[in-house]
């Protein structure tokens, strides 16, 4: 489960570029496009410019570049022309990238336009338990120092954690060991060390954590219709603490 510098290395180079796809997704006006739209534009992005491979093509049967989860969509998301995103929504696109045999996972949940104040403030929260999660890597903590600062945030602000899905190891394969859960106990779990590298992506719900999926065998959603937000990094252990691989530029830490 752990990686070499030069590995490490190779991902940050992988979770640069696709920072930068983020980037490219920061700078649309989302209302009014499909969600097929926003994939063929990421995987256009991917491969012409950027000369890498949008990882999730291919992986389990999948057929896109990533996938598209608006409003009480939990995760998997299948994009699709008829789905035209509109103002008030929130949609999160959640995409990987391979460069140099090495992969990145990251995913933003993004406000269509303008929002209505308890969707934006889910989203907000939801972004900072991420933070929380991250701040809890350090050699010798444990998996469940993660999950507990993670859920704690959550819980404190009104909103449940979705158990079904949880992060996971990465790096020449999209899922590695360990499992990273999104709630549990301190001091429990999974010893860190150095070169550790996996991804931390909570998925938080305004109702209750229960969900379902579609017909369609992908998409996750709210059992309750309430709305669902999510964030992700790939976080690499190291000597002091973490390094964030998917960090985007001018991206900072809450404090």
């Amino acid at each position: 489960m752990t990686k070499q510098p030069q590995e490490i290395a190779l991902m940050a180079e992988a979770g640069r570029l696709l920072a930068s796809v983020f980037a490219r997704l920061d700078q649309l006006e989302l209302a009014g496009m499909s969600t097929m739209a926003v994939n063929d534009l990421v995987e256009r992005f991917i491969v012409d410019e950027l000369a890498a491979r949008p990882a999730s093509k291919g992986q389990y049967g999948y057929a896109y570049a990533l996938n598209s989860s608006r409003n009480n969509v939990v995760c998997h998301g299948v994009p699709s022309d008829g789905e035209i995103l509109q103002r008030g929504d929130i949609v999160n696109f959640d995409i990987t990238l391979e460069k140099n045999g090495y992969i990145a996972d990251s995913s933003k949940t993004y406000l269509v336009g303008e929002v209505a104040a308890p969707a934006k403030r889910l989203v907000q929260v939801t972004y900072e338990a991420m933070w929380q999660g991250i701040r809890a890597v350090r050699p010798g903590a444990r998996l469940g120092d993660v999950g507990h600062a993670i859920e704690r945030h959550a819980r404190r602000h009104g909103y449940s954690v979705v158990r079904d899905f949880c992060g996971h190891g990465i790096g020449r394969e999209m899922h590695e060991p360990p499992q990273v859960l999104h709630v549990g106990r301190p001091n429990t779990g999974l010893v860190l060390r150095e070169g550790m590298v996996f991804t931390i992506e909570p998925m938080l719900n305004q109702g209750r954590h229960a969900v379902r999926t579609e017909d369609d065998g992908w998409t996750v959603v709210t059992v309750d219709g309430g709305l669902s937000a999510q964030f992700e990094h790939t976080v690499a252990v190291t000597r002091s603490g973490f390094r964030v691989l998917t960090l985007r530029e001018g991206e900072r830490m809450p404090q």
